[in-house]
């Protein structure tokens, strides 16, 4: 029936497992949970209390392979027809998040995702930028969802069919510096595989501080940038490189290098703030964007 496969790297997921196992056998179903450990160095002792855990199978990987390769990984291990992907850093909304996942199998869904949200407290000044960003921008109704259903998928909790993520995947070709599902939701689309946004989301308590947060994000745009040079995501897909794109035509990337070179700082102390402004994110990651591309 399910395989619920986690990838962890660096969180404690044990109080996940345990939510996530104790409601699977309230609803008895045929079950698994695979969870495996890209490497971590930190919470190895909590992590390894998993394997204590009936139907839970823990694995520890000597070796960092990167998101999209644990993901493939997980899949392969399963030995049930229908993969739920969750991350590590989550814990569901409803106590009924799994039997809401089961209900949505049938034979003409393929791929269910169920989204995110984010808590109504304000975190602590410097994790507050990923937390602006997340409620404004990933934590969307369902309905604005199954609008964009591919625009709004995000890997970190999505039900999919074994035989549609075979022909699928994660892109291990890439750089391990996210957007992997971004590329993966175009896939998705390129071969017309029906996405159903339900509403049955999980809290995002992995927050990033401010640093981490910046510099994920430029890690991010350089694999976007990746993407778009290798013709594998067209540039209108996403906003930011639609704009982008745009610049390049009209020949202003240049000019929004500088601006981002004269700006970066000044914008960073608001992004660091205890008011980010989201359009200045916007226009710190265009620019940044930009700035790679006149390194090329």
């Amino acid at each position: 029936m399910l395989s619920i496969l986690i990838p962890i790297y660096n969180f404690n997921t044990l109080p996940l497992v345990k939510i996530l196992q104790e409601q699977a056998e309230k609803i008895s179903i045929p079950y698994e949970i695979i969870c495996l450990n890209d490497a971590s160095t930190q919470f190895l002792d909590d992590n390894k209390k998993m394997q204590e855990i009936p139907n839970v199978r823990y694995e520890f990987l000597n070796h960092n392979i990167g998101r999209s390769k644990i993901r493939n990984l997980l899949a392969r291990q399963a030995q049930y027809d229908w993969l739920l992907f969750v991350d590590a850093d989550i814990i569901p909304k409803s106590d009924q998040f799994i039997a809401n996942y089961v209900a949505q199998i049938n034979h003409e869904i393929k791929a269910v995702n169920g989204g995110i949200i984010y808590s109504e407290n304000k975190p602590e000044q410097n994790k507050l930028l990923r937390w602006v960003y997340g409620k404004s921008r990933e934590s969307l109704p369902v309905e604005a969802r199954n609008k964009n259903p591919y625009l709004s998928f995000l890997t970190l909790n999505f039900l999919i069919h074994k035989s549609i993520f075979e022909k699928i995947r994660f892109d291990e070709t890439i750089p391990n510096l996210r957007h992997e599902d971004t590329l993966f939701s175009y896939t998705l689309k390129q071969h017309n595989v029906a996405v159903k946004h339900i509403d049955n989301p999980v809290y995002h308590i992995g927050l990033d501080n401010f640093e981490n947060a910046m510099r994920k994000e430029n890690e991010s745009l350089y694999a976007l940038k990746n993407l778009l040079d290798q013709q594998l995501l067209p540039p209108d897909y996403i906003k930011i490189s639609k704009v982008f794109s745009s610049l390049k035509k009209m020949k202003m990337v240049y000019f929004m290098k500088l601006f981002h070179d004269s700006t970066r700082f000044i914008f960073q102390k608001n992004l660091a703030s205890a008011h980010p402004s989201l359009f200045i994110f916007d226009l710190y990651r265009l620019g940044y964007l930009c700035k790679l591309d006149t390194q090329n």
